[in-house]
């Protein structure tokens, strides 16, 4: 999980499992793995009330109902590119962008709907009316996953102290009281500015039992180890402790500010996993259904101690009326299914063709939730009896009516109420982008979520237009006129169609996880934006991105928004090509490094380590947190610049080799690495990188998966001959 407090990169399990899975079993003329079949037969369905001979046969025709139309609207991807790619050859390179007009004529952009507001019920109110931060973690990482849960609940003071939210970074050492200081006049601060006292300031409180509100309304109750506020519809517990080290110095006895935090998190199945067979796929759903138990548990060792980790339990609190009452203590669960592009080899069909991954996922991760949903666990997720569930990679509406039909058919297959499943739509799509109304619209009585993300749309904004010209650096695409258009766009259009008080409307991630002081200056304005959620890399950013929801009232934001009129669609097609591609030779290397480096640095652990996930250093030692969409945008970069001159094959291979070693002193500490240079023979992660860039502008959308698993289950396969790789 994206999370700077976790450390270096935890191996994911089944690193060195056979990419060929275990043997398979015949259900309803399905193959499927033995392990999953047994997984689902022997740990799912006990309580669900789902008869195993009923769940293989609805299968089996859900795959058979869905497939062919799945194949269908991918086959519609391929043409529509054919077609931008035969207007650029006939109308010439550098073109600014395809007309609007030719656009409709091929069905790529539809007639906007009619207005409408979306009819989603049952929605908790983390999505629905609260706003605040969102993580994202992937689903194979049981400790990452319980990090995230219990994210619910973070303490600001060691936020403060731990990172460099301050302007600096903490040292190792005993405890610093001058850095205390800082941290207790930041936090007091804060609960000057959130929850005011009248007439004084929270630095001059010395006695609790004098606290008097400027607005009383924002007590909520006494905790037992302090008092319970809120603002913005977030809480805040000032805990009061006169035996604590903190609180024995401190004038009023605050030994510290526990804010709620990540309200929501995504388990991810999608980018920040490498799950290429029927063993990672059981594990991600075996690792789903703990934390849908309520019983997932991790053991590790920490400073030379065995700790276990389980999920956090609610908070308890006496109201003002004396009544005992509770807050939540974990995160709201979200699960992001894969898109609609991969198949899987952990279910084969009666033609010995694999199965359309997403639609496993559809079926699986919901029969999962049934545990939930049916109170079987320790825990309640959606208390209002609902399944979040994100879809990532839809181009265009055809594609969003097409989840909203899977999810009905798995609601009939499970016994569900129709539109129990919830779908976040992912705004990173050009052509989603461009008919986001339509998509909305196509599932508007199950959307629960849009947002945006700069990586895998910019990834799809230089692989549709590949042939228009050589793309902008990087850095220069972040202040190009299409991505502010589709950033307002994408919050106007959500709250014209009523996302305001019943669904969330997200902003990506902030990719520094140790550069908590610039994500203090500058994730405020997301919120400021409209947006009722952002990612984080970390729990601890998470608490610090909290403060920035009780600074901004987000529901005013959108009030606001609500009356501007929806950017105008020209500025989104509006190409982020080179003005002037005279770039110098530095300039040119400079990317090329930057580019290569980031690609390698995560390629080398996805592919030998099985890794989707991690903290890569950059060029500069800095480190961003890496998943595919990173990879997607640098790879299509590359493809892009080598299409059109601005670099050539032998520039490509020279930086690969420098890259390489770099990356190998980069990881020089971690016993777990294995140096691309030393290795005899082919090294799979060099050869993976090279068909990224060399294949990239063949590949379906730019996206880097039908790679990626091609070149893991190889590594898989040479480490289940040979162990000791």
């Amino acid at each position: 999980m994206p999370t700077s407090e976790l450390g270096v990169t935890i191996k994911e399990p089944n690193t060195c499992s056979s990419a060929s899975g275990s043997p398979f079993v015949e259900r309803a003329a399905l193959q499927i793995a033995a392990q999953l079949a047994a997984f689902v037969e022997d740990e799912v369905l006990p309580g669900t009330d789902i008869d195993a001979g009923l769940l293989w046969a609805g299968l089996a025709d859900l795959l058979a109902r869905f497939g062919p139309r799945n194949s269908e609207l991918l086959t519609r991807r391929e043409q529509f590119q054919r077609q931008i790619d035969d207007w650029y050859g006939a109308n010439g390179y550098g073109a600014t962008s395809v007309p609007e007009g030719f656009l409709r004529d091929i069905g790529y952009l539809v007639d906007e709907p009619e207005p409408f507001t979306i009819g989603t019920a049952n929605v908790d109110e983390e999505i629905a009316t609260i706003a605040g931060p969102q993580l994202v973690v992937p689903v194979l990482n049981a400790r990452f996953m319980l990090n995230a849960a219990n994210a619910r609940w973070g303490s600001l003071y060691d936020a403060l102290y731990g990172t460099d939210a301050l302007g600096e970074h903490s040292r190792p050492g005993p405890y610093d009281p001058r850095r205390g200081e800082q941290v207790i006049a930041w936090g007091r601060a804060f609960l000057d500015q959130a929850v005011p006292l009248a007439g004084t300031s929270w630095t001059s409180l010395c006695d609790p039992m004098t606290i008097e509100l400027s607005d009383p309304t924002q007590f909520v109750g006494t905790t037992r180890s302090g008092l319970l506020f809120r603002n913005n519809s977030l809480h805040i517990e000032v805990v009061f402790d006169r035996e604590h080290p903190i609180g024995r110095t401190d004038a009023a006895g605050i030994a510290d500010l526990r804010l709620e935090s990540a309200l929501t998190t995504i388990v991810d199945c999608e980018d920040s996993v490498a799950a290429v067979d029927a063993a990672d796929k059981t594990a991600a759903y075996r690792n789903w259904l703990g934390l849908m138990r309520g019983d997932l548990a991790e053991c590790f060792d920490k400073g030379g101690l065995r700790i276990e980790r389980v999920l956090a339990a609610d908070k308890t609190y006496q109201a003002p009326d004396g009544a005992t009452a509770s807050l939540p203590g974990r995160s709201l669960l979200l699960v992001r299914n894969v898109g609609h592009l991969m198949t899987s080899p952990a279910v084969l069909l009666p033609d010995g063709n694999e199965a359309y991954e997403g639609l496993l996922d559809a079926v699986f991760t919901t029969l999962v939730a049934l545990h939930d949903l049916k109170g079987l666990g320790r825990f309640r997720n959606s208390r209002a009896g609902s399944v979040y569930v994100v879809k990532p990679k839809m181009h265009g509406p055809e594609e969003a009516a097409f989840a909203n039909d899977v999810f009905s058919a798995v609601e009939d297959l499970l016994g569900l109420e129709r539109y129990t499943v919830k779908i976040g739509v992912m705004d990173e799509e050009r052509r989603t982008s461009a008919n986001l109304p339509a998509c909305i619209a196509a599932v508007k009585d199950r959307v629960f979520f849009i947002n945006t993300g700069f990586l895998d749309r910019t990834g799809d904004e230089i692989h549709t237009s590949m042939r228009a010209g050589p793309v902008m650096r990087k850095n220069d695409i972040k202040a190009a006129r299409w991505i502010h258009t589709y950033e307002d766009r994408n919050v106007q259009i959500g709250l014209a169609c009523g996302f305001a008080g019943r669904a969330q409307i997200g902003k990506g991630m902030w990719a520094a996880p140790d550069n908590m002081a610039d994500m203090l200056e500058q994730k405020i304005v997301h919120p400021m934006s409209g947006a009722s959620t952002a990612w984080v890399p970390s729990p601890t950013a998470a608490t610090l991105h909290a403060t920035h929801y009780h600074r901004c009232d987000v529901a005013a934001q959108q009030a606001a928004r609500s009356a501007e009129a929806v950017a105008d669609l020209s500025g989104l097609l509006e190409v982020p090509l080179a003005a002037n591609s005279r770039w110098t030779e530095q300039e040119i290397a400079e990317e090329l490094d930057n580019n290569i480096q980031g690609i390698l640095g995560y390629v080398v652990r996805w592919i030998d380590q099985g890794v989707g996930c991690s903290k890569v250093p950059d060029i500069h030692d800095v480190g961003l947190m890496e998943d595919r969409a990173t990879l997607r945008i640098s790879s299509q970069h590359i493809a892009n610049w080598l299409l059109h001159g601005i670099i050539d094959r032998e520039q490509v291979e020279e930086t690969i080799e420098r890259m390489a070693r770099l990356i190998d002193d980069q990881n020089a500490g971690d016993p777990t690495y294995r140096p691309m240079i030393d290795r005899q023979g082919n090294c799979l992660p060099i050869e993976a990188t090279r068909s990224l860039i060399y294949e990239g502008t063949s590949q379906p959308s730019g996206y880097t998966e039908p790679l990626l698993h091609q070149f893991r289950r190889k590594a898989k396969a040479l480490c289940s001959r040979n162990p000791t790789m």
